[in-house]
């Protein structure tokens, strides 16, 4: 086929009304955005931060994301959907390197993450209502990542595969029962609910879906404010799952990552808790909202999840056109970069520990701090209890063991 590059993007919004939030549009190499005037009158902030609700087009004046506001990068894949998109373009005998930004996002389309949808849509993700073999699903995203039988990229994208984060995964719809997985087409069966599931890659212990499980299973006994999870287990394998809390029902809820928001780049350590902290308490300005911030803080360092970059924090705009603090996502064991917490405490990165965290408590005011943190080093102890549960190997349970605070 023939590329030609898109040049000019409608972006919309789509919680609950759909409306128009402006255009998006490729000049001279540069990206530009203007708001839909009827959008500004909305008083919807999509990204308070770097790009505020006025009249004017928007340049951005820096390259963290080449170009593009951090709010609409925030709907790009990273990873395993990167590596489907590219695939799947260059079987279309389109240079991948020819993409820019605004490609991109219209292979997105209406299927991204959160509440925005972008137009022309070029996803042409089809539907059906046929039932899902997981170990089957596992077998062909390997297949991909070893860059074999290009035949199996079509199924994958059509699963979502679009979505963040290098683990392959799909967004498929979910009975309430967990015996029944279905394509993620955009309505939603009676009785079913939108999951993202993931599967192990070339570079996971066999046992990595269970791991997470593990840590879902400790981040509630934490006080973590997590979505419901649950392992599929398979005959040959167990898969790791969570209810989607970017949807309800089939209702979209805009997402915006702690990245996308301050532009922060999620490839480097780049920030501290107490800037996280900053950042909840004058977006929500809500002190409930920090404290679920601070219990996170609290399970990563304790538990040893040191993969707590910049794009592992998000927002959710409610129906109150309120921010609110997401529940947390991703959290398994991790040795982090170079062995360091991503996100380091009170300047503290290389091995934080309680005198970091109850530094935190106290300089954002937090009275509850204490509990916070008591409870979490309570899941800590109780490590083996939840392994034990999710079916975590002795092998990999006594190496967390191992490493994680006590």
């Amino acid at each position: 086929m023939t590329y030609t590059p898109v040049e000019l993007l409608t972006v919309y919004l789509d919680a609950g009304n759909r409306r128009k939030v402006g255009r998006l549009a490729l000049k001279d190499r540069h990206i530009l955005f203007e708001y839909d005037p009827a959008f500004i009158a909305s008083d919807i902030e999509i990204s308070p931060i770097k790009l505020p609700l006025k009249p004017g087009v928007f340049t951005c004046p820096d390259m963290i994301f080449d170009g593009l506001y951090g709010v609409f990068n925030d709907s790009l894949p990273d990873g395993w959907g990167r590596l489907l998109l590219d695939r799947t373009v260059e079987k279309q005998d389109v240079n991948r390197r020819q993409l820019t930004a605004l490609d991109r996002l219209a292979y997105v389309g209406w299927h991204g993450m959160g509440a925005l949808s972008y137009e022309p849509d070029h996803s042409n993700f089809a539907s059906d209502d046929a039932v899902l073999a997981l170990d089957k699903l596992a077998e062909e995203s390997a297949i991909v990542l070893v860059g074999e039988k290009e035949e199996v990229f079509e199924e994958l994208l059509r699963l979502n595969g679009s979505s963040a984060g290098a683990r392959p995964k799909i967004m498929p719809q979910v009975s309430s029962d967990k015996t029944k997985i279905m394509h993620g087409s955009p309505k939603l069966q009676p009785d079913f609910e939108h999951w993202i599931i993931k599967f192990p890659s070339s570079q996971d212990v066999r046992d990595v879906g269970a791991i997470e499980y593990a840590y879902s299973l400790m981040a509630h006994a934490a006080g973590v404010d997590m979505p419901e999870t649950h392992l599929f287990r398979t005959e040959k394998s167990g898969y790791f799952g969570a209810k989607r809390f970017d949807r309800l029902g089939d209702q979209r809820i805009h997402m915006h990552s702690l990245s996308g928001l301050i532009h922060a780049d999620h490839r480097h350590p780049s920030l501290d808790y107490d800037t996280i902290l900053r950042v909840v308490l004058v977006l929500t300005k809500h002190i409930v909202e920090a404290e679920k911030a601070y219990a996170l803080a609290c399970f990563n360092v304790l538990e040893h999840n040191r993969d707590d970059h910049a794009k592992n924090f998000s927002f959710l705009l409610n129906a109150q056109n309120e921010w609110v603090f997401a529940p947390a996502y991703d959290l398994t064991f991790s040795y982090g970069p170079g062995g360091k917490q991503s996100t380091m405490v009170m300047g503290e990165g290389k091995k934080p520990g309680m005198d970091q965290l109850q530094k935190l408590g106290k300089k954002h005011g937090l009275k509850n701090a204490p509990t916070i943190l008591e409870r979490a080093q309570q899941a800590v102890s109780r490590w083996r209890h939840h392994a034990d549960k999710a079916g975590v190997t002795a092998k990999s349970t006594d190496e967390i063991a191992d490493k994680i605070a006590t």
